[in-house]
């Protein structure tokens, strides 16, 4: 693996690791409670609606290092009704260069009771009521992968909640009330265990309950890469802070994580990596507005622009090797990403 592909997997593995650690078990003004009692109280569950707001920045300068930006942006519902799925548009935009290769993709994805539209290029696409009951079916499918009937994402999420941000972070201080959209929260600050953390993560990514889920958006890192990353971690982790922002009824609405590492290795490759992670819930448990695009046109157009066979769908979501070779959904969107 080339030295500027093992960094960047590097901080997909450090994000991965944050976004988990940041759910916790467990109502007042918190700001002179001690930092611990609050991120022990700290929570994601009972969250049925919100917008959500992600940005994973990524730097590795020098000659042959890369930057890539990532945001990830909109409004979710939960289905109405056990096993139903969520209402959501999202959008997605990435930028930036690896090694030299541009990286420009932007799309989005609005998933409604009984029919999708996906964005690509500034054009809206419906997914035609065939398709949209396969795609609903194999999503269901792989919520469903271990976690037991009914379980879908209420099990993965009952999972990832039993991760606790307390048991990650050192040198805990509480910084005192802070505004997260509107809404008061306390702020906690604390060095981030990142090889701890790391652990608990990926855990709980290959457990039953989240396994299939993740699948379906491609493969994790193997466990070679993975091991490769920790110990790079360990022998080269500059520092890695973090905040942790909890609401007064102790559901967190935003984490804030910046990593640097300084790789200890001799090579020509990028000598240092700056990971900044910015995750953001508003309007929690609020009513939200998801609609159908004005416009919008059949999803064979876009089958026909990215040279897909709607035949091999299937198979690209189930992780085959179909169309080209893509894995499951990340595939799907890697073919995105390079399109155009």
């Amino acid at each position: 693996m080339s030295r500027l592909r093992f960094l960047f997997t590097l901080a997909a593995v450090l994000a991965l690791a944050v976004a988990f650690a940041a759910c916790g078990g467990g109502s007042s003004d918190k700001s002179g409670e001690s930092p611990q009692t609050v991120l022990d109280e700290a929570t994601l569950q009972g969250i049925e609606s919100g917008n959500l707001e992600l940005a994973l920045d990524v730097s590795a300068p020098g000659k042959e290092g890369g930057k890539v930006n990532v945001d990830l942006a909109g409004p979710f519902q939960a289905g109405a009704g056990k096993g139903k799925l969520p209402q959501l548009d999202m959008k997605a935009k990435a930028s930036g260069s690896i090694g030299g290769e541009s990286v420009d993709f932007a799309g989005g994805l609005v998933l409604l009771p009984n029919s999708a539209y996906v964005e690509y290029e500034g054009t809206e696409y419906e997914v035609d009521p065939t398709t949209f009951s396969f795609v609903e079916s194999a999503i269901q499918q792989a919520q469903k992968q271990g976690g037991g009937e009914g379980a879908g994402a209420t099990a993965c999420q009952e999972e990832a909640a039993k991760l606790k941000v307390a048991d990650f972070v050192e040198g805990l201080s509480n910084e005192g009330s802070a505004d997260v959209g509107g809404t008061s929260t306390t702020k906690v600050s604390g060095d981030l265990d990142v090889p701890g953390a790391i652990d608990a993560a990926l855990e709980v990514a290959e457990g039953p309950a989240c396994k299939g889920q993740i699948a379906a958006a491609g493969p994790l890192p193997s466990k070679a890469e993975i091991d490769a990353a920790k110990s790079e971690v360990e022998r080269s982790l500059k520092s890695a802070q973090v905040d942790v922002y909890v609401g007064d009824d102790d559901i967190v609405r935003r984490v804030s994580a910046q990593i640097e590492i300084e790789p200890k290795s001799g090579d020509s490759g990028p000598k240092s990596v700056a990971i900044d992670l910015d995750l953001k819930l508003t309007g929690v448990n609020e009513e939200q507005q998801i609609a159908a695009p004005a416009r919008s046109r059949p999803i064979s157009d876009l089958f026909i622009k990215l040279g897909i066979n709607p035949i091999e769908l299937l198979d690209m979501l189930q992780g085959g090797a179909g169309a080209g070779g893509a894995e499951g959904l990340g595939g799907l969107l890697e073919g995105l990403g390079k399109s155009g």
